[in-house]
């Protein structure tokens, strides 16, 4: 007797390829069995004509509140973590005690550079900087600095000791949006990388791109920088949203790293537009409009009203609120194809929020429809994903995995163990599971009306409770398990024998290998 049993589904595995018709039975938690043989539980579900899939995996989802893991659920999400943006370091512990129990999803976080930044720039007392780690929005209404200032010694090694702290704290990886603080220099990226490279694993850095949106040059030079720190450091890297001019080079970059041996992956959302902060640096009018030749006109939204900018308007508005979301599209739309298409690629949603904290943000019960108007990637991006497949003959189990698999897996080889039981429908692994029908799954958020929830998922199971059935979220069901790094008794950046912003090769006697013109070159400096 199971606690749970789904009959008759077609049971579709990434790792192994296993594609047939099975019944799967259910059992603390975790896929107890997979087999032809009639079984019988607690609890069935029906699943005759449906896709039995690994629950998907958001890596980039920031509306971390009960209303935002709703619609996470409706698109078939079963593990929503931000990784890009992440929270401040100091309160990661607190992050995830906020969600203990009473999370609808699996949940995770990582230690944010931008958060980090924020501390040592404006200086903010703690009380000030409370509710900023829990939403990037609210931070950036601080100033400039966090976004300008280049940093001398002094307040990059507090920077790090904050984003370590973090790490410390068990946070999966370092958040860096690194794309949004013009000065920062490219030693600053490099020790911000190195910080997670520090712990065992070691810890991925999640990256927004320097000159991101940019051009195709910028775009790639962006990833090269990252990229490179990664392999010099030997540590994972994880490409934020590369849907962007130069996407092509991001691609190839990562699959070639990949085939010698280097865990770094990237992540696409299926649109057009995305969604950010109007004070966004790469969106200032001499960057924006003089440098990359866009118009406010085409190019930026309000997503409340569905009104286009223009130049004035944009200037009222940063004057006011600079932390007011605004769409804005960036790419030619046929190119959402071949993103779907990318070899070893991962969907993820990039999913913005709302203000508010977990009991003061807007009602679990407020219908969908009249949640305030959003990018349609919150709600539709998995669904989207799904209908494009159908549409144009790109094979199922390509966007199973790169929904549920290949984050679980690249998660997983950095020695993330709840990773390594996620991502798959096979026996013995955690029983997250997403059901459903590949005829009719389908988005229908749109950029006029981005709240409406994708179909076509009739069921999601997390940690092996169903928390929707028939298509409706359940009330109460709150199965969310940490996905989260163990927890260390002593922060790993104190413990470095160079704890200084320039680098140690500078200091060396023999810094690059001890023959005489390295010598010289030191002389000369």
């Amino acid at each position: 007797m199971y606690d749970l049993v789904i009959n008759n589904g077609r049971v579709m595995d990434p790792e192994t390829d296993f594609d047939g018709i099975r019944n799967v039975g259910i059992k603390d938690g975790k896929i107890a069995t997979i087999t032809e043989d009639e079984i019988k539980g607690r609890k069935t579900i029906d699943a005759a004509g449906l896709v039995v899939a690994p629950g998907f995996i958001d890596t980039h989802f920031h509306w971390t509140r009960p209303i935002g893991y709703k619609f996470a659920l409706r698109d078939g999400v079963t593990t929503a973590m931000d990784l890009e943006a992440g929270v401040y370091g100091p309160r990661v512990d607190e992050w995830y005690a906020m969600h203990a129990g009473r999370s609808q999803v699996n949940y995770g976080t990582s230690s944010g550079h931008e958060f980090a930044r924020m501390k040592v720039t404006e200086e903010l007392p703690d009380e000030d900087l409370l509710d900023a780690p829990y939403s990037v929005v609210k931070g950036r209404g601080s100033g400039t600095n966090w976004s300008d200032e280049v940093l001398d010694a002094e307040k990059g090694n507090r920077m790090l000791s904050i984003i370590d702290e973090g790490l410390r704290q068990g946070a999966i990886g370092v958040a860096s949006t690194v794309g949004y603080f013009p000065g920062a220099t490219a030693r600053e990226m490099f020790e911000v990388q190195r910080v997670g490279a520090n712990y065992e694993g070691p810890r991925p850095t999640s990256v927004h791109l320097r000159s991101t949106p940019g051009t195709a040059t910028t775009e790639a030079n962006g990833a090269q920088e990252i990229l490179s720190n990664a392999a010099a450091l030997g540590a994972p890297a994880i490409i934020s949203h590369f849907n962007n001019p130069g996407w092509e080079l991001v691609q190839e970059l990562l699959v070639r790293l990949r085939e010698q041996g280097h865990n770094v992956w990237g992540e696409i959302y299926p649109y057009a537009a995305g969604q950010t902060t109007i004070n966004a640096p790469f969106l200032r009018p001499e960057y924006w409009v003089d440098e990359l030749g866009n118009r406010y006109e085409d190019t930026m939204q309000d997503p409340l009203t569905n009104e286009f900018y223009t130049r004035e308007k944009y200037e009222e508005v940063l004057a006011i609120n600079g932390a007011t979301q605004v769409l804005v599209y960036k790419m030619d739309s046929s190119a959402i194809l071949d993103w779907c298409r990318l070899v070893g690629i991962t969907y993820a949603s990039d999913g913005m929020m709302l203000e508010g904290g977990w009991d003061d943000s807007l009602p679990w019960d407020m219908p969908f429809m009249d949640v305030p108007n959003t990018h349609p990637r919150l709600a539709g991006t998995h669904g989207t994903c799904f209908r494009l497949a159908r549409e144009e003959n790109i094979p199922l189990m390509h966007v199973i995995a790169a929904s549920s698999y290949n984050p679980a897996k690249y998660l997983g080889d950095t020695g993330l163990e709840a990773m390594q039981q996620r991502g798959r429908l096979q026996q013995g692994m955690v029983a997250d599971i997403t059901i459903l029908d590949p005829d009719t799954i389908r988005d229908n958020a749109t950029y006029a009306q981005g709240t409406l929830p994708t179909t076509g998922i009739p069921h999601v199971i997390v940690n092996g409770k169903i928390v929707v059935y028939d298509s409706e979220v359940q009330r109460d069901v709150s199965p969310g398990q940490p996905i989260r790094c163990p927890v260390e008794d002593e922060p790993r950046f104190e413990d470095l024998s160079r704890k200084i912003w320039e680098s140690a090769y500078l200091a060396a006697p023999y810094g690059f290998g001890g023959l005489d013109h390295d010598k010289h070159f030191h002389r000369c400096l």
